[in-house]
């Protein structure tokens, strides 16, 4: 592959070293097997994708357990296209409301429903022992210390400041 160049620059590539590939390929193996085993517990115990309860969770640590859709996106890490359809099955269920902002009227809040915050409830204990054997129960304390503090190194060098950030939340 030594042909190859970067199209932005014309420069050659840093390509991964084989401990570097290696890891990468495990770090994509076990992500998509996590995201997988998740998904499939959240569907069976509570007909919903992981990504829906990870936004009934947001809301029900908000004050009111509302939020400003743009807002519930950036916590979110996803675009906001996204995240309207999210709310539109969310309100299918009866689990969220929208409602317009009081203080800027373009926006729009989520409002988790009592049927919401009842769902999240129920399905909260099996969510957090899926999570726990998948993961936590997997690990020494040390590597969960070193894990968390890879990820908010990762999550901070793809976090740029600014209003041209590409961030999934701005798109």
């Amino acid at each position: 592959m030594e042909y190859m160049t970067t199209a932005s620059t014309g420069e050659q590539p840093r390509w991964l070293t084989d401990e570097e590939q290696s890891v990468w390929r495990a770090y994509l193996h076990a992500t998509t097997l996590l995201e997988d085993h998740l998904d499939r517990q959240l569907q069976r115990d509570a007909g919903m994708p992981h990504i829906y309860y990870g936004l009934l969770v947001q809301l029900s640590q908000a004050p009111r357990r509302q939020m400003r859709m743009t807002e519930l996106a950036k916590d979110a890490k996803i675009t906001r296209s996204r995240l309207s359809h999210a709310v539109a099955r969310l309100e299918k269920g009866g689990w969220v409301r929208r409602e317009d902002c009081p203080s800027d009227k373009r926006g729009q809040n989520a409002v988790l429903t009592e049927e919401g915050y009842e769902m999240l409830r129920r399905s909260a204990p099996g969510h957090v022992s899926a999570v726990r054997q998948a993961m936590f129960d997997r690990l020494s304390p040390e590597q969960v210390r070193t894990l968390g503090e890879i990820m908010q190194v990762m999550a901070a060098g793809l976090q740029p400041e600014g209003s041209n950030a590409d961030l999934p939340w701005l798109r």
